[in-house]
């Protein structure tokens, strides 16, 4: 691996500011100052790639949680709106980062973004049950009682004939639950609410398999996982986790 593309990689800045920082002299390897950008490093260079005298751990792999705002498509690039994309720290945006499944245009809360093609597929997929869950509003229709978890439960069918795998549903208030699917149909949760006779006057992801929204990111802030929580998501998507 080069230097250059290693230090961006790990998130010291795009590539040509990584080179000025080399050529610095702020880098070391294995203790002795690198100015060479690409210099090539081998396997096992963590503990002894240091920039600024501390020690750098190599990332190959990064995950990305996402407080998902309203007015985003979950895209990386479109002609006319704005985008999860522009969402991304700049300093992480080279990095390959893709969204796991889709928030609508007008839905919040948890994006997770990862460039680990695997991760992203199996988390998305519904083949491997990594459940989804959704705080949703509702309006119309008859306040939600024990029928509808039971209806969920069991898997509802769509207007247009589409058979939904079992969900569960927990009653939150009248015109307000909390929904737990690993399915990712086209506006799946509306379009289930509304073969009920409701609509969807709000939804909100509060989290992806085991890994939760973190409350303090405000909309449109993200942060990279956490060690535990990327174990977590690759156990939930029968991975090992890459060293």
């Amino acid at each position: 691996m080069r230097l250059d593309k290693t230090l961006s990689d790990s998130g010291y800045g795009t590539r040509s500011e990584v080179r000025a920082l080399v050529r610095a002299g702020r880098v070391r390897v294995d203790g002795a100052v690198v100015r060479d950008p690409g210099f090539l490093l081998h396997e096992g260079v963590d503990g002894r790639l240091a920039v600024d005298g501390t020690a750098t751990r190599v990332r190959r792999h990064l995950h990305l949680m996402l407080h998902k705002p309203e007015g985003f498509l979950t895209a990386l690039e479109d002609a006319r709106q704005p985008t999860v994309a522009d969402l991304i720290p700049p300093n992480l945006r080279t990095r390959g980062l893709a969204p796991v499944g889709r928030l609508d245009l007008d839905t919040t809360g948890l994006l997770l973004l990862t460039n680990d093609g695997t991760l992203g597929h199996r988390l998305a997929n519904p083949k491997w049950h990594v459940d989804k869950v959704y705080h949703a509003w509702t309006e119309g229709g008859d306040p939600f009682d024990a029928r509808d978890a039971a209806a969920f439960a069991e898997g509802l069918t769509l207007g247009d004939g589409t058979p939904c795998q079992p969900a569960a549903l927990e009653i939150l208030g009248p015109a307000e639950a909390r929904l737990t699917l690993h399915e990712g149909k086209y506006h799946q949760v509306k379009r289930m609410m509304g073969s009920t006779g409701r609509t969807v006057v709000r939804l909100h992801r509060e989290s992806v398999g085991p890994v939760r929204l973190d409350p303090a990111l405000a909309p449109g802030e993200s942060r990279e996982l956490t060690d535990e929580e990327a174990a977590l998501l690759y156990r939930a998507a029968s991975l090992e986790m890459p060293e």
